[in-house]
């Protein structure tokens, strides 16, 4: 097992490595449990903007981009968030049909021009799902954003959840056509330099759209940048990266996960643990970045992404090590 301590974890990692270390107790015994995770990789926690833990129990060091898988669903669900603010888009009920009708491919249902950037960024757009099963098949297609479009309805759009890649690569597809740049320029420019982090380029669908929602990398350093930035009301040091009534209504809940009960705003998991509200950004194989600005807050985990992170497995392990380690300690 590769632990480290914190100072050395964040020793000779430059500018990303520019957060204040703090020493408060409690946190030596969350780094004793999550060690115990055999899929975990990297943990880092901030607490009132003092890192107070950095280990790397295994896999990749805290500086080294890796794949996100979901997490990108968050990140995308952030480029909207500025995009409105900076009227690229009207709003989150603007329709597809208004916003990218080239989009819309011939034969499909006449409601898809209908569905609205709400529709897609909490996954109700009611289309039959890409993700689980029909997610190789989908990846697998000549054209991904028409394929997702040609689905049938299997819900009424806005009346449940069904998580899908899908409804987020049809989201930053229409994100780049609006803007008249790639979801890749878009997250450079709007996230990675205001936040001095990297964001490397990542899949494209046949069609050269990035993929909206998955395959995206980022380092547990920069994870935890983010997570802060969001904590602080979207403000990374002197520069408003986001807005704040964005994050409030990005953590208002909008609809339901019927696999973890979680609630679901946009792009964020909604949850109570230890009398908190933790949001969360979650990817395949148990990788998070978490939020809890009341009990100032932020965390982020990285873990073997090649391997399933269930409720009933080693995500559970996770929201266990938030719930009953990680948030009491931030209490003391």
């Amino acid at each position: 097992m590769a632990m480290i301590t914190r100072r050395a974890a964040l020793a000779g990692l430059g500018a990303l490595a520019a957060f204040p270390v703090g020493a408060e107790p409690g946190w030596d015994g969350v780094a004793q449990v999550a060690s115990g995770l055999g899929q975990l990789h990297a943990l880092m926690i901030a607490h009132h903007g003092n890192v107070v833990l950095a280990e790397r129990f295994r896999g990749p060091a805290l500086d080294r981009p890796v794949n996100v898988k979901s997490v990108s669903k968050t990140l995308v669900a952030t480029v909207l968030g500025v995009a409105i603010e900076r009227g690229v888009v009207p709003g989150v009920d603007a329709p597809l049909g208004r916003i990218a009708p080239d989009l819309i491919p011939d034969g499909a249902d006449p409601r898809v021009a209908d569905l609205t950037l709400a529709d897609l960024v909490t996954m109700q757009a009611g289309l039959e799902r890409t993700s689980g099963p029909n997610y190789a098949p989908w990846v697998a297609s000549r054209n991904w954003v028409a394929n997702a479009l040609s689905r049938p309805f299997v819900a009424d759009p806005g009346a449940v959840m069904l998580y899908s890649t899908g409804s987020y690569h049809v989201l930053g597809a229409a994100l780049a056509r609006a803007a008249g740049e790639s979801l890749l320029s878009l997250t450079r420019a709007w996230i990675g330099r205001p936040l001095g982090i990297e964001v490397p380029s990542w899949t494209r669908d046949p069609q050269g759209f990035y993929l909206g929602g998955n395959e995206m990398a980022m380092s547990p350093l920069a994870m935890l940048r983010f997570a802060e930035m969001v904590r602080n009301g979207g403000r990374h040091g002197t520069t408003q990266v986001l807005d704040p009534g964005w994050i409030g209504e990005s953590f208002t809940p909008r609809t339901r996960s019927p696999y973890s009960g979680l609630d679901y705003g946009y792009g964020w998991f909604i949850g109570q643990m230890d009398g908190a509200t933790v949001a969360l950004a979650r990817g395949y194989g148990g990788q998070v970045i978490a939020v809890a600005p009341e009990r100032g807050l932020s965390v982020a985990i990285t873990s073997d992404p090649t391997r399933p992170a269930r409720t009933d497995g080693h995500f559970g392990d996770l929201m266990a090590l938030l719930g009953s380690h990680i948030l009491p300690v931030a209490r003391l």
